[in-house]
């Protein structure tokens, strides 16, 4: 999140690890509101100045003091509220979108209005979210969060798919911290991120579809080269702000002869339940019920069908097993 200012106004915008702006929201005015849009200051890529009929505060407020500021998250990392002081000053929720008309909520807009929508009007629907955000993140920084929830997760694999093999971490000390479990399992390995389904994932709320995930793949080659399939998606949907489902695929984004599984493969496909492999449902976590996605290798050929006819082409009549 960036907050611009200068004498006149400020903004605040969300924007994901590329700089590319998701939401935006007017905070307030520190001039005089004009009566209308100030197109020049548009043009010159200036904050805006919110015309007087979209403010509370027609006369503008002091310039906001940065050292009074702070940030909280929303689990999906892809909302975010902004206080000063412990005063709610604007949220920028997930399914703000700029080019739809939509912006944020800003506590010193009044009404509706291309730059923010008022924060007061829009509480009663905000409120618990931004309370939610504040007691997930207090659980999640509070001693033994992680290792509990690890612990829940391998005890879901060890009813499902078998006792464990090794264990890798390929998170990083980035947010989710994912690591992978292996497990041997009716002649090949299955391979499943621990971690992901920690956190919600961005947007996902908006397709109606499942918020929490895990990865899995069935291989009879080496697991520790599989498992860099992971090292590659797991944390995807919270570094790029979007989400991972059933019938998606991702192409390899190296030169075609190192993706890690062999038989001439660029990418996979994500599949929910495919015939033949572990029964993974029953998880639960924050209320909401995980859903385990299997990544099977897919050629060049198969992902630009995919990508022309829908998942349905391949997956229908995919035999999962050739591909392990």
């Amino acid at each position: 999140m960036t907050i611009e200012s200068d004498r006149a106004s400020s903004v605040a915008y969300l924007r994901d690890a590329r700089g590319t702006v998701h939401g935006a929201v007017w905070l307030a005015n520190h001039a005089p509101a004009p009566a209308a849009v100030d197109l020049a200051r548009a043009n010159a890529g200036l904050p805006p100045l919110m015309p007087a009929s979209g403010t509370r505060h027609p006369a503008g407020t002091p310039p906001l003091d940065p050292a009074t500021l702070s940030v909280l998250w929303f689990e999906e990392g892809d909302g975010v509220a902004l206080y000063e002081n412990d005063d709610l000053l604007a949220v920028i929720p997930g399914w703000a979108d700029m080019a739809r008309g939509m912006p944020g909520y800003a506590r010193d807009a009044a009404g509706e209005s291309p730059f923010a929508w008022s924060l007061g009007e829009a509480l009663e629907g905000l409120a618990p979210r931004v309370a939610k955000a504040r007691a997930y993140w207090q659980w999640r920084q509070a001693e033994g969060s992680w290792a509990s929830f690890q612990q829940f997760v391998m005890g879901h694999l060890d009813s499902r798919v078998g006792p464990p093999g090794r264990y890798w971490d390929v998170g990083g000390d980035r947010l989710p911290l994912v690591g992978v479990s292996e497990r041997p399992y009716r002649g090949y390995t299955v391979l499943s991120t621990v971690g992901m389904s920690c956190q919600r994932m961005p947007t996902a709320e908006l397709y109606d579809t499942a918020c929490r995930v895990e990865l899995a793949v069935a291989t009879r080659q080496d697991p520790r080269v599989a498992a860099r399939l992971f090292a590659w998606l797991a944390q995807y949907p919270w570094r790029s702000v979007t989400w991972l489902g059933h019938g998606h695929t991702a192409r390899w984004f190296q030169r075609p002869g190192t993706f890690p599984l062999d038989g001439g493969h660029q990418g996979v496909i994500m599949l929910a339940d495919p015939p033949g492999m572990p029964d993974m449902s029953g998880f639960l976590f924050g209320g909401d019920s995980v859903r385990w996605l299997w990544l099977i290798p897919l050629t060049d050929t198969e992902l630009r069908v995919v990508a022309d006819q829908g998942h349905e082409v391949i997956s229908e009549r995919l035999a999962v097993h050739s591909r392990i």
